[in-house]
């Protein structure tokens, strides 16, 4: 009996780091998903945009019009490093930021929403506290030696 839980406490051991990258790497790209979706469609439809920021969003401290263009650039630039795996960490740490201010500014998203933006919120600081995993720029870099 002792072989047999050794063995397989053993197993999970061995298996574990690999488990972890495949899901760091899933949670990245699910993430980065959603976000340059939602940014792409913005971009898309830009008049539509500039009206709900406009009317709609109450982003603070900052006008409209520059809320418009940081945030679509934002749902488009920061999900793409975390996607890759590049500056992992602090892009994750950003995007989380962004979703914080997204729930602040637009308050139908706690009718309709939340939930989603909890488990966005959730599944960046997974990646902010786990880091990208092997299955990243940073790592190949890191290996590389060019970032230390």
């Amino acid at each position: 009996m002792k072989n047999l839980i050794y063995t397989y406490q053993q197993t999970i051991e061995t298996y574990t780091p690999s488990l972890q990258d495949v899901f760091l790497l899933a949670l990245r790209l699910w993430v980065a998903w959603i976000f340059i979706n939602a940014g792409l469609m913005k971009f898309n439809n830009w008049d539509s945009t500039l009206f709900l920021f406009e009317y709609e969003y109450q982003v603070p401290l900052i006008p409209w019009l520059l809320a418009a263009y940081v945030g679509t650039a934002a749902e488009i630039i920061l999900p793409g490093f975390v996607a890759i795996g590049l500056v992992t960490r602090p892009m994750a740490l950003a995007l989380f930021g962004f979703n914080i201010i997204a729930v602040i500014s637009y308050p139908a998203i706690w009718d309709t929403g939340f939930y989603d933006h909890q488990l966005w919120a959730l599944m960046m600081l997974v990646v902010v506290l786990y880091g990208a995993g092997r299955w990243s720029t940073d790592q190949l870099l890191s290996q590389k030696q060019i970032i230390v």
